[in-house]
C-alpha cells in the first residue's frame, strides 16, 4: 500500500520516509538538546579608554618608553637638583682641562707683558682669545666622546647619577651628542643667550623647574630627556 493511500508522506515520523536524527550532546549521547550559543566575546581592543591596571600595558608616558632600540625602559626624570649639579661639575672640569690648553699653548704671550704698553695689551687680547679656544676644544671634546662611549653620561651626570636618553629609543651616538651638547646648547644658546643679556640661558636652565617632563629648553629642539641612571 502506498504512502499516499495510508494518508502519509514521505518523511512523516509514522511514515516510511527518512526520520529526523535526534540532537546529540558534544559527547554524541541522543535525547540532549543543545541550549542557546554562548555569545561570543569581543576581541580586545588595542587601546583604552581608562588608564591601564598595573602591567596591563597600555599607554605609556613618553619619557617612560625611552631606552634600548626594541625596548621600553621604566625611567625616572632626573630632578632639577641633579642636573643643576652635574652641569656644575662638568663646567669645572671643562675649565680645567681649558686651563691645562691655555697654560701649554699660551706661554708664547707671555713675553708680550715685557715688551712694553701696546704689546702688553695685545697679549692680553690674544690671551682672552686663547681662552676661549681652549674652553671650546675642551667641551666640543669632553661631553660628546664621554656620552658616545656611556650612552649619554659625562663624569657630572655619573656623580649625580643621571644620564641623557633620546626619546626616540636610539643610543646616543658622538654626532647626535655634538648636535645637543655643542650645536645647540653651546652655539645655539650661548649666541642667543648674548644678546638676550643671559636671559635665555636662566630660563634654560630654570626650566625644568615647572615642565612636566622636566625639560630643559634646548630638549625641546633635539627631543630629549634626562632620567636617573638605573646602573
Amino acid at each position: 500500500m502506498s504512502d499516499e493511500r495510508d494518508g502519509m508522506t514521505s518523511g512523516d515520523p509514522l511514515g516510511g520516509g527518512p526520520q529526523r536524527e535526534p540532537e546529540r550532546d558534544p559527547f554524541g549521547r541522543p535525547g540532549v538538546t543543545r541550549g542557546p550559543e554562548a555569545p561570543e566575546r569581543p576581541e580586545p581592543s588595542a587601546g583604552y579608554t581608562t588608564p591601564p591596571p598595573p602591567g596591563a600595558g597600555g599607554h605609556v608616558p613618553i619619557y617612560e618608553q625611552v631606552g634600548q632600540p626594541g625596548a621600553f625602559g621604566q625611567h625616572v626624570l632626573a630632578s632639577w637638583g641633579s642636573r643643576v649639579g652635574a652641569q656644575l661639575i662638568d663646567g669645572l672640569i671643562i675649565g680645567a682641562g681649558a686651563l691645562v690648553l691655555f697654560l701649554v699653548f699660551g706661554a708664547v704671550f707671555s713675553a708680550g707683558f715685557a715688551g712694553g704698553e701696546d704689546a702688553g695689551i695685545a697679549s692680553l687680547i690674544l690671551g682672552a682669545i686663547l681662552w676661549v679656544v681652549c674652553v671650546a676644544i675642551v667641551a666640543l671634546i669632553y661631553a660628546p666622546a664621554l656620552m658616545a662611549r656611556t650612552n649619554g653620561k659625562t663624569l657630572g651626570r655619573m656623580v649625580t647619577n643621571i644620564r641623557v636618553v633620546r626619546t626616540d629609543g636610539a643610543p646616543m651616538t658622538f654626532g647626535f651628542a655634538m648636535l645637543r651638547e655643542v650645536a645647540v646648547k653651546a652655539l645655539l644658546f650661548g649666541i642667543a643667550g648674548s644678546l638676550t643679556g643671559g636671559l635665555l640661558n636662566l630660563l634654560d636652565v630654570l626650566w625644568p623647574l615647572w615642565d612636566e617632563e622636566n625639560r630643559a629648553l634646548h630638549d625641546f629642539v633635539v627631543n630629549t630627556r634626562t632620567v636617573k641612571d638605573p646602573n
